[in-house]
Protein backbone atom coordinates (compact mmCIF):
# COMPACT_ATOMS: atom_id res chain seq x y z
CA UNK A 1 0.00 0.00 0.00
CA UNK A 2 1.25 3.51 -0.83
CA UNK A 3 1.73 5.93 2.09
CA UNK A 4 0.54 9.47 1.21
CA UNK A 5 0.70 12.95 2.77
CA UNK A 6 -0.45 16.36 1.48
CA UNK A 7 1.09 19.79 2.03
CA UNK A 8 0.43 23.39 0.97
CA UNK A 9 -3.33 23.01 1.25
CA UNK A 10 -3.48 19.87 -0.85
CA UNK A 11 -1.52 21.33 -3.77
CA UNK A 12 1.37 18.90 -3.30
CA UNK A 13 1.30 15.17 -2.50
CA UNK A 14 4.18 13.38 -0.84
CA UNK A 15 4.06 9.59 -1.09
CA UNK A 16 6.14 6.48 -0.82
CA UNK A 17 5.53 3.54 -3.13
CA UNK A 18 5.17 0.05 -1.75
CA UNK A 19 8.63 -1.44 -1.13
CA UNK A 20 10.16 1.96 -1.96
CA UNK A 21 12.80 3.50 0.28
CA UNK A 22 12.56 7.17 -0.78
CA UNK A 23 9.66 9.62 -0.90
CA UNK A 24 8.14 10.93 -4.15
CA UNK A 25 6.17 14.13 -4.66
CA UNK A 26 3.60 15.25 -7.23
CA UNK A 27 1.48 18.25 -8.11
CA UNK A 28 -1.05 19.11 -10.83
CA UNK A 29 0.04 22.39 -12.39
CA UNK A 30 -0.58 24.12 -15.71
CA UNK A 31 -2.70 21.28 -17.09
CA UNK A 32 -0.27 18.50 -16.31
CA UNK A 33 0.47 16.17 -13.43
CA UNK A 34 4.14 16.56 -12.48
CA UNK A 35 6.17 14.09 -10.44
CA UNK A 36 9.69 13.90 -9.08
CA UNK A 37 11.67 11.84 -6.58
CA UNK A 38 12.75 13.70 -3.44
CA UNK A 39 15.59 11.17 -2.97
CA UNK A 40 14.96 11.50 0.75
CA UNK A 41 14.11 8.70 3.20
CA UNK A 42 13.10 11.16 5.93
CA UNK A 43 9.50 12.38 5.65
CA UNK A 44 10.34 15.80 7.11
CA UNK A 45 13.16 16.36 4.60
CA UNK A 46 10.95 15.06 1.79
CA UNK A 47 8.23 17.61 2.66
CA UNK A 48 10.82 20.42 2.68
CA UNK A 49 12.07 19.28 -0.75
CA UNK A 50 8.52 19.04 -2.12
CA UNK A 51 7.64 22.55 -0.94
CA UNK A 52 10.76 24.07 -2.55
CA UNK A 53 10.11 22.09 -5.74
CA UNK A 54 6.52 23.32 -5.99
CA UNK A 55 7.44 26.94 -5.38
CA UNK A 56 10.12 26.71 -8.10
CA UNK A 57 7.52 25.30 -10.50
CA UNK A 58 5.21 28.23 -9.74
CA UNK A 59 8.06 30.68 -10.36
CA UNK A 60 8.84 29.02 -13.72
CA UNK A 61 5.17 29.27 -14.69
CA UNK A 62 5.18 32.97 -13.89
CA UNK A 63 8.32 33.49 -16.01
CA UNK A 64 6.85 31.45 -18.86
CA UNK A 65 9.50 28.74 -18.49
CA UNK A 66 7.22 25.90 -17.47
CA UNK A 67 6.94 23.38 -20.28
CA UNK A 68 3.75 21.34 -20.46
CA UNK A 69 4.90 19.08 -23.25
CA UNK A 70 7.62 16.57 -23.96
CA UNK A 71 11.03 18.20 -24.16
CA UNK A 72 13.61 17.77 -26.90
CA UNK A 73 15.91 15.94 -24.46
CA UNK A 74 13.18 13.42 -23.61
CA UNK A 75 12.57 12.82 -27.31
CA UNK A 76 16.29 12.26 -27.86
CA UNK A 77 16.23 9.45 -25.28
CA UNK A 78 13.46 7.71 -27.23
CA UNK A 79 15.17 8.32 -30.57
CA UNK A 80 18.47 6.79 -29.42
CA UNK A 81 16.67 3.78 -27.96
CA UNK A 82 14.71 3.17 -31.18
CA UNK A 83 17.49 3.96 -33.63
CA UNK A 84 19.99 1.48 -32.24
CA UNK A 85 17.45 -1.36 -32.31
CA UNK A 86 15.75 -0.67 -35.64
CA UNK A 87 18.95 0.01 -37.62
CA UNK A 88 20.95 -2.86 -36.10
CA UNK A 89 23.01 -4.25 -38.97
CA UNK A 90 21.70 -1.71 -41.49
CA UNK A 91 23.81 1.26 -40.39
CA UNK A 92 27.49 1.23 -39.65
CA UNK A 93 28.16 1.63 -35.92
CA UNK A 94 30.42 4.62 -36.67
CA UNK A 95 27.45 6.34 -38.35
CA UNK A 96 25.27 5.63 -35.29
CA UNK A 97 27.98 6.95 -32.96
CA UNK A 98 28.09 10.12 -35.06
CA UNK A 99 24.40 10.78 -34.33
CA UNK A 100 25.03 10.28 -30.60
CA UNK A 101 28.05 12.59 -30.59
CA UNK A 102 26.19 15.39 -32.38
CA UNK A 103 23.29 15.08 -29.94
CA UNK A 104 25.53 14.97 -26.87
CA UNK A 105 27.91 17.76 -27.86
CA UNK A 106 25.68 20.24 -29.66
CA UNK A 107 21.95 19.59 -30.06
CA UNK A 108 20.92 18.55 -26.53
CA UNK A 109 22.90 21.35 -24.80
CA UNK A 110 21.12 23.87 -27.04
CA UNK A 111 17.60 22.44 -27.52
CA UNK A 112 17.39 19.98 -24.60
CA UNK A 113 15.14 21.97 -22.25
CA UNK A 114 12.87 23.26 -25.01
CA UNK A 115 9.44 21.80 -25.55
CA UNK A 116 9.01 20.21 -28.97
CA UNK A 117 6.72 23.00 -30.16
CA UNK A 118 9.50 25.48 -29.36
CA UNK A 119 11.87 23.85 -31.86
CA UNK A 120 10.65 26.06 -34.70
CA UNK A 121 12.25 27.12 -37.97
CA UNK A 122 13.34 30.32 -36.24
CA UNK A 123 14.92 28.38 -33.35
CA UNK A 124 16.84 26.22 -35.80
CA UNK A 125 18.10 29.31 -37.59
CA UNK A 126 19.19 30.75 -34.23
CA UNK A 127 21.06 27.48 -33.65
CA UNK A 128 22.90 27.87 -36.96
CA UNK A 129 23.95 31.39 -35.99
CA UNK A 130 25.06 30.20 -32.55
CA UNK A 131 27.20 27.40 -33.99
CA UNK A 132 28.76 29.61 -36.64
CA UNK A 133 29.43 32.70 -34.53
CA UNK A 134 28.68 32.41 -30.81
CA UNK A 135 29.59 28.90 -29.64
CA UNK A 136 32.19 29.42 -26.86
CA UNK A 137 33.34 25.79 -26.79
CA UNK A 138 33.57 24.54 -30.36
CA UNK A 139 35.04 26.18 -33.44
CA UNK A 140 32.68 27.13 -36.28
CA UNK A 141 31.66 23.98 -38.17
CA UNK A 142 32.24 23.26 -41.84
CA UNK A 143 29.20 23.29 -44.11
CA UNK A 144 29.09 19.48 -44.21
CA UNK A 145 29.30 19.29 -40.39
CA UNK A 146 26.43 21.75 -40.01
CA UNK A 147 24.41 19.72 -42.53
CA UNK A 148 25.00 16.53 -40.52
CA UNK A 149 23.79 18.21 -37.33
CA UNK A 150 20.56 19.31 -39.03
CA UNK A 151 20.08 15.76 -40.37
CA UNK A 152 20.36 14.42 -36.81
CA UNK A 153 17.93 17.09 -35.58
CA UNK A 154 15.45 16.08 -38.29
CA UNK A 155 15.67 12.42 -37.26
CA UNK A 156 14.79 13.30 -33.65
CA UNK A 157 11.84 15.46 -34.71
CA UNK A 158 10.59 12.67 -36.99
CA UNK A 159 10.53 10.42 -33.92
CA UNK A 160 8.32 12.98 -32.18
CA UNK A 161 5.95 13.12 -35.17
CA UNK A 162 5.65 9.33 -35.30
CA UNK A 163 4.61 9.20 -31.65
CA UNK A 164 2.16 12.09 -31.94
CA UNK A 165 4.19 14.43 -29.75
CA UNK A 166 4.59 16.91 -32.64
CA UNK A 167 2.04 17.67 -35.35
CA UNK A 168 4.58 18.21 -38.13
CA UNK A 169 8.18 18.99 -38.94
CA UNK A 170 9.29 22.63 -39.02
CA UNK A 171 11.03 23.94 -42.11
CA UNK A 172 14.68 23.02 -41.54
CA UNK A 173 16.00 24.33 -44.86
CA UNK A 174 18.66 27.02 -44.82
CA UNK A 175 17.10 30.43 -45.63
CA UNK A 176 18.71 32.96 -47.97
CA UNK A 177 20.62 30.16 -49.60
CA UNK A 178 21.64 30.83 -53.16
CA UNK A 179 21.44 28.15 -55.81
CA UNK A 180 24.58 26.10 -55.44
CA UNK A 181 26.83 25.37 -58.36
CA UNK A 182 27.37 21.72 -59.12
CA UNK A 183 30.61 20.85 -57.38
CA UNK A 184 33.08 18.43 -58.87
CA UNK A 185 34.86 16.21 -56.39
CA UNK A 186 38.61 16.64 -55.99
CA UNK A 187 40.35 13.86 -57.91
CA UNK A 188 43.73 13.03 -59.42
CA UNK A 189 44.07 13.16 -63.17
CA UNK A 190 45.87 10.13 -64.66
CA UNK A 191 49.10 12.15 -64.80
CA UNK A 192 48.73 13.36 -61.20
CA UNK A 193 47.86 9.86 -60.00
CA UNK A 194 51.06 8.55 -61.59
CA UNK A 195 52.98 11.38 -59.91
CA UNK A 196 51.44 10.42 -56.57
CA UNK A 197 52.20 6.70 -56.61
CA UNK A 198 55.69 7.36 -57.99
CA UNK A 199 56.29 9.63 -54.97
CA UNK A 200 54.95 7.07 -52.48
CA UNK A 201 57.18 4.38 -54.05
CA UNK A 202 60.19 6.69 -53.65
CA UNK A 203 59.08 7.39 -50.07
CA UNK A 204 59.68 3.72 -49.23
CA UNK A 205 63.34 3.97 -50.20
CA UNK A 206 63.94 7.01 -47.99
CA UNK A 207 62.35 5.47 -44.86
CA UNK A 208 64.75 5.67 -41.91
CA UNK A 209 64.10 2.31 -40.25
CA UNK A 210 62.07 -0.88 -40.65
CA UNK A 211 59.05 0.54 -38.79
CA UNK A 212 58.79 3.64 -40.99
CA UNK A 213 59.51 1.53 -44.07
CA UNK A 214 56.57 -0.70 -43.18
CA UNK A 215 54.30 2.34 -42.87
CA UNK A 216 55.54 3.70 -46.20
CA UNK A 217 54.91 0.36 -47.92
CA UNK A 218 51.40 0.19 -46.45
CA UNK A 219 50.61 3.72 -47.66
CA UNK A 220 51.84 2.95 -51.17
CA UNK A 221 49.72 -0.19 -51.38
CA UNK A 222 46.73 1.56 -49.83
CA UNK A 223 46.79 4.24 -52.54
CA UNK A 224 46.96 1.64 -55.31
CA UNK A 225 44.27 -0.48 -53.61
CA UNK A 226 41.81 2.40 -53.16
CA UNK A 227 42.36 3.88 -56.62
CA UNK A 228 41.61 0.48 -58.17
CA UNK A 229 38.57 -0.39 -56.05
CA UNK A 230 36.81 2.92 -55.38
CA UNK A 231 36.07 2.09 -51.76
CA UNK A 232 35.58 4.90 -49.24
CA UNK A 233 38.29 5.58 -46.63
CA UNK A 234 36.00 4.49 -43.79
CA UNK A 235 35.20 1.29 -45.68
CA UNK A 236 38.91 0.65 -46.13
CA UNK A 237 39.47 1.08 -42.40
CA UNK A 238 36.89 -1.63 -41.66
CA UNK A 239 38.20 -4.14 -44.20
CA UNK A 240 39.55 -7.43 -42.87
CA UNK A 241 41.62 -9.87 -44.89
CA UNK A 242 38.76 -12.39 -44.88
CA UNK A 243 36.63 -9.80 -46.72
CA UNK A 244 38.91 -9.89 -49.79
CA UNK A 245 39.25 -12.77 -52.25
CA UNK A 246 41.40 -13.09 -55.38
CA UNK A 247 39.29 -14.55 -58.20
CA UNK A 248 39.34 -15.13 -61.94
CA UNK A 249 36.56 -13.00 -63.40
CA UNK A 250 34.39 -15.03 -65.81
CA UNK A 251 33.30 -12.00 -67.85
CA UNK A 252 36.77 -10.61 -68.56
CA UNK A 253 39.09 -13.54 -67.86
CA UNK A 254 41.19 -11.23 -65.65
CA UNK A 255 42.40 -11.75 -62.09
CA UNK A 256 40.63 -9.29 -59.78
CA UNK A 257 39.57 -8.87 -56.16
CA UNK A 258 36.05 -9.52 -54.92
CA UNK A 259 35.49 -7.48 -51.76
CA UNK A 260 32.76 -7.63 -49.12
CA UNK A 261 32.50 -4.01 -48.01
CA UNK A 262 31.13 -2.79 -44.68
CA UNK A 263 30.35 0.90 -44.64
CA UNK A 264 27.72 3.52 -43.90
CA UNK A 265 25.10 1.67 -45.96
CA UNK A 266 25.72 -1.70 -44.37
CA UNK A 267 27.27 -4.58 -46.32
CA UNK A 268 27.94 -4.17 -50.05
CA UNK A 269 30.15 -5.74 -52.69
CA UNK A 270 32.89 -4.50 -54.97
CA UNK A 271 34.90 -5.90 -57.87
CA UNK A 272 38.29 -4.31 -58.36
CA UNK A 273 40.38 -3.72 -61.44
CA UNK A 274 43.47 -5.87 -61.96
CA UNK A 275 45.61 -3.07 -60.52
CA UNK A 276 44.45 -3.87 -56.97
CA UNK A 277 45.61 -7.50 -56.98
CA UNK A 278 49.36 -7.08 -56.64
CA UNK A 279 49.15 -4.49 -53.79
CA UNK A 280 46.89 -6.87 -51.88
CA UNK A 281 49.27 -9.80 -52.47
CA UNK A 282 52.17 -7.68 -51.19
CA UNK A 283 50.27 -6.85 -48.00
CA UNK A 284 49.55 -10.53 -47.41
CA UNK A 285 53.21 -11.47 -47.98
CA UNK A 286 54.47 -8.62 -45.80
CA UNK A 287 52.03 -8.83 -42.87
CA UNK A 288 51.28 -12.59 -42.69
CA UNK A 289 47.83 -11.70 -41.35
CA UNK A 290 45.12 -13.61 -39.56
CA UNK A 291 41.76 -13.63 -41.41
CA UNK A 292 40.30 -11.13 -38.93
CA UNK A 293 43.22 -8.66 -39.11
CA UNK A 294 42.49 -5.24 -40.61
CA UNK A 295 44.02 -4.43 -43.98
CA UNK A 296 44.74 -0.87 -42.93
CA UNK A 297 45.00 -0.55 -39.13
CA UNK A 298 46.68 2.87 -39.56
CA UNK A 299 44.89 5.74 -41.35
CA UNK A 300 48.13 7.25 -42.86
CA UNK A 301 46.55 10.74 -43.06
CA UNK A 302 49.62 12.69 -41.91
CA UNK A 303 51.99 10.75 -44.14
CA UNK A 304 49.63 11.11 -47.10
CA UNK A 305 49.20 14.87 -46.56
CA UNK A 306 52.96 15.35 -46.27
CA UNK A 307 53.54 13.70 -49.64
CA UNK A 308 50.73 15.72 -51.24
CA UNK A 309 52.40 18.89 -49.98
CA UNK A 310 55.83 17.86 -51.25
CA UNK A 311 54.39 17.06 -54.69
CA UNK A 312 52.22 20.18 -54.97
CA UNK A 313 49.07 18.04 -55.07
CA UNK A 314 47.25 19.42 -52.01
CA UNK A 315 44.49 20.95 -54.14
CA UNK A 316 43.07 20.49 -57.61
CA UNK A 317 42.85 23.26 -60.20
CA UNK A 318 39.53 24.50 -58.72
CA UNK A 319 41.12 24.80 -55.28
CA UNK A 320 39.34 21.74 -53.82
CA UNK A 321 41.41 20.09 -51.09
CA UNK A 322 42.48 16.53 -51.82
CA UNK A 323 42.19 13.77 -49.21
CA UNK A 324 42.24 9.97 -49.26
CA UNK A 325 38.62 10.25 -50.45
CA UNK A 326 40.01 11.72 -53.69
CA UNK A 327 41.26 8.23 -54.60
CA UNK A 328 37.63 7.06 -54.74
CA UNK A 329 36.75 10.06 -56.90
CA UNK A 330 39.70 9.21 -59.14
CA UNK A 331 38.53 5.61 -59.53
CA UNK A 332 35.05 6.75 -60.62
CA UNK A 333 36.51 9.39 -62.93
CA UNK A 334 38.90 6.91 -64.56
CA UNK A 335 36.06 4.47 -65.21
CA UNK A 336 33.92 7.21 -66.77
CA UNK A 337 36.80 8.43 -68.93
CA UNK A 338 37.21 4.87 -70.24
CA UNK A 339 33.53 4.74 -71.16
CA UNK A 340 32.31 2.32 -68.48
CA UNK A 341 28.56 1.97 -67.88
CA UNK A 342 27.49 4.52 -65.27
CA UNK A 343 24.92 2.20 -63.71
CA UNK A 344 27.51 -0.53 -63.16
CA UNK A 345 29.93 2.00 -61.66
CA UNK A 346 27.21 3.16 -59.24
CA UNK A 347 26.47 -0.42 -58.16
CA UNK A 348 30.16 -1.23 -57.71
CA UNK A 349 30.72 1.93 -55.65
CA UNK A 350 27.54 1.54 -53.59
CA UNK A 351 26.16 4.92 -54.62
CA UNK A 352 23.51 6.23 -57.02
CA UNK A 353 23.59 7.18 -60.69
CA UNK A 354 22.23 10.57 -59.63
CA UNK A 355 25.23 11.24 -57.36
CA UNK A 356 27.68 10.29 -60.10
CA UNK A 357 25.92 12.46 -62.66
CA UNK A 358 25.88 15.39 -60.21
CA UNK A 359 29.49 15.30 -59.07
CA UNK A 360 31.33 13.67 -61.97
CA UNK A 361 29.48 15.12 -64.97
CA UNK A 362 32.73 16.71 -66.18
CA UNK A 363 33.96 13.19 -67.00
CA UNK A 364 30.82 11.96 -68.79
CA UNK A 365 31.81 13.03 -72.30
CA UNK A 366 33.14 9.58 -73.19
CA UNK A 367 29.87 7.91 -72.19
CA UNK A 368 27.81 10.11 -74.50
CA UNK A 369 26.80 8.54 -77.77
CA UNK A 370 27.33 11.13 -80.49
CA UNK A 371 25.41 9.01 -82.97
CA UNK A 372 22.36 9.11 -80.69
CA UNK A 373 22.78 12.81 -79.92
CA UNK A 374 23.39 14.15 -83.42
CA UNK A 375 20.32 12.66 -85.00
CA UNK A 376 18.81 14.65 -87.83
CA UNK A 377 15.39 14.24 -89.25
CA UNK A 378 15.37 13.51 -92.94
CA UNK A 379 13.94 16.38 -94.91
CA UNK A 380 11.25 15.78 -97.43
CA UNK A 381 12.35 16.61 -100.96
CA UNK A 382 9.87 18.76 -102.79
CA UNK A 383 8.95 17.44 -106.20
CA UNK A 384 8.62 20.21 -108.81
CA UNK A 385 5.14 20.41 -110.25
Amino acid sequence: MTEKHTILGGKVHVYKRENGSVWQCSSYLDGRNRRVSTKEESLAKAKDFAEDWYLELRAKKTRGELISERTFAQTVERFVKEYEVITDGDRNEVYVRGHKARLRNHLVPYFGKMGLSQVTSGAVQDYRIFRLNDDPIYKPPAKSTMHQEIVTLRQVLKTAVRHGWLHGLPDLSEPYRKVQKVSHRAWFSPEEYKQLYTATRANIKTAGNSYHRGLAEQLHDKILFMANTGIRPDEANWLEYRDVEIVEDDATGETILEIEVRGKRGVGYCKSTTGAVRPFERMVERNLPEPTDRLFPVDHKKQFNRILGEQGLKTDRQGNRRTLYSLRHSYISFRLLEGADIYQIAKNCRTSVEMIEKHYAVHLKNSLDAAAINVRKSRKVRVPQ
